[in-house]
């Protein structure tokens, strides 16, 4: 079944492979110019190519969602040269494989740095400007889409410090639901499963933990 996009912009970040590569070729797919973020520029304009061949529209900008003046720069050439953003896919995530009494600070960093920080802060760049448009257009309709996993609801050994930090999307989640909503912005989280993709292939199947 096919949704009607045409005419939205729709950002995605974390787009150079695995499912933010999917999430940017079902919206174009639809219909949405689809503007593809990440630090991996040279994927981006390949998976661009990709889209353009099946008759999608796709653009690219650089962001490091770990860089404050990045997300800002990222957000304001897709205003300049695409439209305002309609749709905010928030993918990028990393991932570590250890034990927590392993975890060191930087193996935190790393983790709530791209996963909760990055997140947050691509989150807020979009949604001040999709405040601004609600302000000015009664039928503004936003949607952000924060990408969690099911390891935020469930622990899973191995990675426990990656289900914290998609446990704290699931709830930053609610609460942008519940502070944005009324300027028309619906906010959702998608926890996925287990999926093999690069930034899980190297580490096998992980086990839930027994509870």
């Amino acid at each position: 079944m096919q949704t009607n996009l045409k005419e939205k912009i729709a950002l995605v970040t974390g787009a150079s492979s695995g499912l933010g590569a999917q999430f940017a070729r079902t919206l174009a797919a639809n219909g949405a110019q689809v503007v593809l973020a990440s630090r991996r520029v040279e994927r981006l304009k390949e998976l661009r190519a990709e889209i353009e061949a099946e008759g999608g529209a796709a653009d690219v900008v650089p962001m490091d969602v770990t860089d404050l003046d990045s997300i800002a720069a990222a957000v304001a050439k897709i205003e300049s040269e695409n439209g305002p953003i309609d749709i905010l896919v928030n993918n990028s995530g990393v991932s570590t494989t250890q034990r927590l009494v392993d975890v060191n600070a930087v193996d935190f960093d790393y983790v709530f740095g791209t996963n909760v920080r990055g997140a947050f802060f691509v989150a807020q760049e979009v949604a001040k400007r999709m405040i601004a448009r609600s302000r000015q257009q009664q039928d503004f309709r936003g949607r952000i889409v924060n990408i969690a996993s099911v390891a935020g609801l469930k622990v899973v050994q191995q990675i426990g410090l990656y289900c914290m930090s998609k446990a704290a999307v699931v709830q930053m989640t609610n609460a942008m639901a519940l502070e944005w909503g009324r300027y028309n912005i619906n906010v959702n989280a998608i926890c996925p499963g287990y999926i093999e993709t690069e930034i899980n292939a190297h580490t096998g199947r992980p086990r839930p933990a027994r509870s």
